[in-house]
């Protein structure tokens, strides 16, 4: 009895050190002492849970078995063979499982006749069945199929990563599978943003600007809400239109700046400008656009040849951009194929996408439909109570889901004074896209330094 009244306390010490591991270091208690009692689980319980997910496939074995039969009139046993066919459930065959940050993985070889929409068609009942946050089906090769489950939802809490030394790439959040999520101009130069008011559409945008004002790239702001919403970074952008009439000679002037680029590269027998040497290499420049809607709205038939006009020098800068250095980020509350032809093509053009929460499907459809119809359904599931949470499809092809970092106005407006100093003047960058078609000899004359 004395040994029992000793042993209570032990055990509670135990427990409370175990509860204070998990809280304080959950990394490392999940792989030192969650992990492999979760292994054994998924291992031992994989039949039970493929059978009960519909991923088995019936297979027909045929054992050799012998019956005894009794001959009545001689009294002689006589044993006869025969085949037996039977029916059993055949499981696809899963390796060990490996642990990761927030969860594990685990690659399943598919039986015959399963792709892998199959799985993911069961990956919700995957996720009930193991009692995890989510399971993501992808795969690597032809047979083979790599689950990968969260335990615990990772855009609950946020830990700010450091800023990205490379340039045109900035950190803005975290993917559902634990990894950074990045926007890099130079994989993904071209990116579409749609969401509702209070979304997070706006503070995405803000940790844009902050990530990249300390970066040596222009920025160009459109904003036809007034300005309402890059006023207060007009200190480290190189331009800020507020009206259709300046956006009309702004993207000239980029579709001028795109040509002469091409004559620089062209001159100098490069194929991009990142292949010029780096003394006489342009600055790089991101198009930043707010209420994408707005540069397409037509009130009356004396405004078509102005939304014509805007519609074509956004795809020219769109097909051409990349190459020479000019990069977009379109964002808007409602992005649809009714605002003309010109919203679908510039669409194809950028393969970055984002989608917040969004007021109706026709914006979710214009931005993800053409991807993937999951991605579509997994947007218009995000609920209101959790802003900044979007769906994203980068570089690999694949749709995640992902959440920015909280980042106040304030923040983002002390970084712009802050690096404004790094804001080239539109004049000196336009002044390159009026000299087209040059010579070699005329490179380090043209180029600001």
């Amino acid at each position: 009895m004395r040994d029992l009244i000793w042993a209570v306390p032990g055990v509670l010490a135990a427990a409370g050190g175990l509860w204070a591991w998990h809280c304080l270091h959950h990394r490392s208690f999940w792989l030192v002492i969650g992990f492999p009692i979760t292994a054994v689980k998924v291992w031992a319980t994989w039949r039970t849970v493929a059978l009960g997910c519909g991923l088995t496939k019936k297979r027909h074995r045929f054992w050799f078995t012998t019956v005894p039969s009794l001959v009545a009139s001689t009294g002689i046993v006589k044993v006869r063979r025969r085949f037996q066919r039977v029916a059993v459930d055949a499981k696809p065959w899963m390796w060990p499982p490996r642990p990761t940050a927030y969860g594990w993985r685990v690659t399943v070889r598919t039986l015959e006749g399963q792709i892998p929409a199959d799985y993911a068609q069961a990956a919700e009942r995957l996720a009930h069945s193991w009692g995890v946050h989510a399971v993501r089906v992808s795969s690597p090769r032809p047979g083979r199929v790599v689950l990968t489950a969260t335990v615990r939802d990772p855009l609950v809490r946020l830990e700010r990563l450091p800023p990205s030394k490379e340039l045109l790439k900035v950190p803005v959040g975290r993917l559902e599978i634990g990894q950074p999520w990045t926007i890099d101009f130079r994989s993904v130069p071209h990116w579409i943003s749609a969401g509702a008011t209070q979304s997070g559409k706006s503070n995405l945008a803000n940790a844009l600007l902050a990530g990249l004002a300390p970066q040596p790239v222009a920025l160009v702001g459109i904003d036809l809400k007034g300005g309402v919403e890059f006023t207060p970074y007009a200190p480290r952008l190189s331009v800020l239109v507020t009206t259709r009439a300046e956006t009309v000679t702004v993207l000239d002037d980029l579709v001028a700046l795109t040509m002469g680029r091409m004559g620089l590269c062209r001159a100098a027998g490069a194929r991009t400008i990142w292949h010029l040497p780096a003394d006489v290499r342009p600055v790089p420049i991101v198009v930043l656009i707010d209420e994408l809607a707005e540069l397409y709205l037509m009130a009356d038939k004396r405004e078509k040849d102005e939304i014509t006009r805007i519609a074509t020098a956004l795809l020219r800068i769109a097909q051409l951009g990349r190459a020479f250095g000019i990069y977009l980020f379109l964002s808007g509350q409602r992005i649809g194929s009714d605002l003309g032809p010109g919203v679908t093509a510039l669409r194809a053009q950028c393969s970055g996408r984002i989608c917040h929460r969004v007021n109706d499907p026709e914006t979710a459809a214009m931005t993800l439909g053409d991807l993937d119809p999951a991605a579509l359904d997994a947007a218009r599931a995000i609920p209101a109570e959790t802003p900044g949470v979007a769906i994203v499809v980068g570089q690999d092809g694949q749709w995640y889901r992902a959440r920015s970092y909280h980042v106040r106005e304030h923040t983002a407006e002390q970084a712009a004074h802050a690096w404004a100093h790094l804001a080239p003047g539109w004049e000196q960058i336009t002044r390159v896209g009026r000299a087209c078609g040059v010579s070699a000899a005329d490179l380090p004359e043209l180029l600001p330094a």
